[in-house]
């Protein structure tokens, strides 16, 4: 979050950062009032404490001097002194209870050379990898959904069936081709550093608090046990919607060192996203999907070191993509589409060439983002408490948080699937991901089975 020191000393800063989010400045103009009533309050109450320490210092001497009525009357001015002083302060209580809410419902500034735009579209587009040499497509190409049913190898109706619409079933060689690419993901990032944690997949109210994920986004996540529009406690339980939540929460009120950092960890997790609101061509198949597997990259750093990490960042999430062979572009979000809590975002979008989509490619098919790298800067540190000594005789500091996805995997299978096909209908498998297949080079589906199965015919 915010500090309520620099909301206070910046809001224009922070009224130009609403603008550039596209955002209306009501909450902020609500958040300084209630913090010129709080301070107003404050200042109220420490003249009554200093009146009633004035008054009370004297009761013992007026005793002393035989002056009986007198003292009776500091003490009767002491506690309604006291009793107002104690009115006072229960409203300001409910007054700072108020503003650390809104503080918490106030999003980061975005970096001063952030662009502007409303969505997307406005993004701008920093590079493009692997349009050079593109491998020879079928000339009738089908997009993955199609040919993942005809493989067999993707079972949206049963997944539907088993669980509901956004829910899958991968079978055969698509489920070890997930295999592999997490564990493929995980290698490399290994090489590039990251030291693993498997953190659990439920997740506290608090540290979604702590994340950003809530209050805004509560509609967006799976809550255990209880309906999403019911109050939650800071210890009632959500299931993961990324590793960032359960990672960055790991050192909560915690004082990291100097020597500590950089820490770079990463982490996969099965995710959960209930995607509220999305739906349409851009959702079928597996480009928007309730649960999803996914390899994250956690970074805490100190402060002047994280513009450099974020660019070293995207550059580590970029090596999967170079490895596969799969095009892709870095874009560099607006001010419109920047998430919450970040100061500044890059997008990696993979290019799946079978779907003409809006703001696609002008060879045709469409993005899909894979992976967005953010720079949060201590907007997360300050929600959660986590600080850094510069020096251990120094005073503690916010240090600076970052994550990306390194990758999403759903989004990967859709570029393989449809990059990777052939005019036979069945998929080639990178090279590089060919030994956590056991040598496998080609995916040729399966036959179905059941009664639903019968008149489909033999694969050719």
């Amino acid at each position: 979050m915010l500090s309520r020191q620099f909301v206070r000393e910046n809001p224009e800063v922070v009224r130009e950062g609403l603008k550039l989010r596209g955002e209306d400045d009501t909450q902020l103009t609500e958040l300084l009032e209630i913090d010129e009533q709080w301070r107003e309050l404050k200042s109220r109450g420490d003249d009554l404490r200093h009146e009633r320490n004035k008054v009370s210092s004297t009761i013992g001497e007026l005793k002393q001097e035989g002056k009986d009525e007198e003292a009776q009357e500091a003490i009767e001015r002491s506690q309604e002194l006291k009793d107002e002083l104690q009115d006072i302060e229960d409203e300001a209580a409910e007054l700072k209870e108020e503003l650390d809410q809104r503080l918490l419902e106030l999003p980061n500034v975005p970096q001063d050379d952030i662009p502007e735009g409303e969505d997307e579209s406005d993004n701008e587009e920093v590079r493009r990898h692997g349009f050079d040499d593109v491998r020879e497509l079928p000339d009738d190409m089908a997009p993955h959904y199609d040919i993942g049913e005809e493989l067999d190898i993707l079972d949206f109706d049963r997944g539907a069936k088993v669980t509901g619409g956004g829910f899958y079933f991968l079978k055969g060689e698509a489920a070890r081709l997930e295999h592999a690419l997490i564990q493929f993901m995980r290698d490399i990032h290994r090489e590039q550093g990251y030291s693993e944690v498997f953190p659990p997949i439920p997740v506290s109210s608090e540290s979604m608090t702590g994340t950003s994920q809530l209050p805004k986004f509560s509609e967006d996540a799976y809550r255990i046990g209880n309906r999403n529009e019911e109050e939650y406690d800071d210890d009632d339980l959500w299931l993961c919607p990324t590793a960032e939540v359960p990672v960055t929460n790991m050192y909560r009120d915690e004082i990291m060192l100097s020597d500590d950092l950089p820490i770079k960890h990463q982490a996969y997790t099965p995710n959960f996203r209930r995607e509220a609101g999305e739906h349409g061509t851009e959702t079928r198949g597996l480009a928007r999907v309730h649960q999803f597997n996914k390899v994250e990259l956690v970074n805490f750093v100190e402060p002047e070191d994280s513009d450099d990490r974020l660019d070293e960042l995207v550059v580590e999430a970029e090596e999967v993509l170079k490895r596969l062979g799969l095009p892709y572009r870095v874009v560099l979000l607006c001010g419109g589409d920047l998430t919450f809590a970040s100061a500044r975002t890059y997008d990696i979008e993979v290019w799946a060439p079978a779907d003409d989509m809006d703001h696609g490619p002008d060879r045709g098919g469409r993005w899909l983002e894979v992976s967005s790298a953010s720079n949060f800067e201590e907007f997360q540190a300050r929600r959660i408490g986590l600080r850094y000594r510069p020096e251990r005789h120094e005073s503690a500091e916010y240090l600076h948080t970052l994550n990306a996805s390194g990758l999403a995997l759903p989004r990967v299978m859709v570029a393989l699937l449809e990059y990777y096909q052939n005019e036979d209908g069945t998929v080639d498998i990178p090279e590089p991901l060919q030994p956590y297949m056991g040598g496998q080079e080609v995916i040729e589906g399966q036959e179905p089975v059941g009664e639903a199965a019968v008149g489909a015919g033999e694969k050719e």
